[in-house]
Order: structure tokens, then sequence, then C-alpha cells
């Protein structure tokens, strides 16, 4: 008997969840912290599993509902992105993260503040002219890794831009953190903090990895 067969069979069968740990969404087994997630491209919810059920979603070519969310971490360095490319892109503010939605067919952009992640809408053509300009950039896998970018003097910072790739679940983790830190209008000291403690780790990480550029 096959491993995916066995997963799926289940799949199937699984038990009532019960009320103990924190349990795989799609066979209920019991799964520790931290796991994996899979993203439904539909819907773009993300779902915690089990290592047996993230291995089935694993093959990028597969047409399925659902897909693994990898663990790479790219550092880019500081951003070329010129402000006039970034103000084509009709993101209000200088820190977003970007994904490839397949279910929708484009690039979506998404930016913290009080209510969480906020949507903008890219204009196809700009984001093309970018990805020409910075073709080291065109590397995401749809749906479940995303650009995050931080452009210079973006949050009060007069330091240079940062950009990094990054798994969508980290981006909806910056995202929700941020929501809970934000105060007043510009998002106040606490969450400025939180957004350089947050790029300083995640450089590290990609580094760590063989990812990163010093």
């Amino acid at each position: 008997m096959s491993a995916s067969f066995s997963v799926l069979r289940r799949l199937a069968n699984r038990p009532d969840p019960g009320p103990a740990g924190e349990r795989c969404e799609m066979c209920a087994e019991l799964i520790g912290a931290p796991h994996r997630h899979v993203v439904d491209v539909e819907s773009r919810h993300l779902q915690c599993v089990c290592t047996s059920c993230y291995l089935l979603f694993t093959e990028p070519a597969a047409a399925l509902r659902y897909r693994a969310v990898p663990d790479r971490y790219l550092a880019f360095g500081q951003t070329a992105i010129t402000a006039a490319e970034w103000d084509a892109l009709e993101i209000p503010v200088g820190l977003a993260f970007l994904f490839a939605n397949s279910a929708q067919g484009r690039t979506v952009a998404f930016y913290p503040g009080p209510a969480g992640a906020t949507e903008s809408e890219l204009p196809p053509e700009h984001w093309r002219d970018l990805l020409r300009n910075h073709p080291e950039l065109d590397v995401l896998a749809d749906d479940v890794e995303a650009l995050l970018i931080r452009m210079p003097g973006s949050a009060g910072r007069e330091s240079p831009g940062d950009c990094l790739l990054l798994p969508i679940d980290t981006c909806y983790e910056f995202v929700g953190r941020m929501r809970l830190l934000w105060k007043g209008f510009d998002g106040g000291s606490e969450a400025r903090h939180y957004i350089d403690e947050f790029f300083t780790t995640m450089n590290a990480r990609a580094l760590a990895r063989g990812g990163g550029r010093p």
C-alpha cells in the first residue's frame, strides 16, 4: 500500500478530532508546534497539517486544490526597485507583500495596517515591467511564496529598503502581528521596532540557508 493511499484512507475515515491538542485539519492526527501548512488556492485559506498530509501536496506541477507551503527564504538585499516603479504599482504605502494568485490569474499585493492585511490591486502591465527590470525577483511559486518589500524611507526609516522571498504563511503571520501592535496613523514605535526586528531575523535566516546576500 502506497503512503499516499494510506493518507487518503485516513482522510476518508478521520475520527472525531476531540478536545486534546492541536490536530491536522485534514486527517485529525495530533500535530505539534511548529507544523506545516497548505493553502487552499481557491479561498486562500491556510490549513495546519501533519507531515503525511503536507507531502500529498508538494508536487508543484499537479493541478490540486491545495498546495504545500515551502520553507524557502531568499534575501535580495537592498531593493533596487525605484520609487517610480513602486508608485506605478499603486500600493499606497512603502511596505507590502506580493504573491501570484493562480485562481485569479494575477499578482496581488497586501500591506499591513490596523485592520490586518489590506489588498491592493496591481496594474498587471506595471508588474510585468518591474519583473522585466528586475528578473531576479521573478522566482515566486504561485500561491505559496511572496515577496515582502520595504521601500527606502517607509515607516519613518531613512535606511535603504529590503526585499525578501518568504513562505506565504510567514507573511500572514507578519501582518497579523502588525495588526496587534499597530497604534495611531503610522503604526507607532512598537510596530516600527517589530518591522526592523522581523527583517533582521528573516535576512539572517535566508543567509544561514544559503539564500541571502551578506
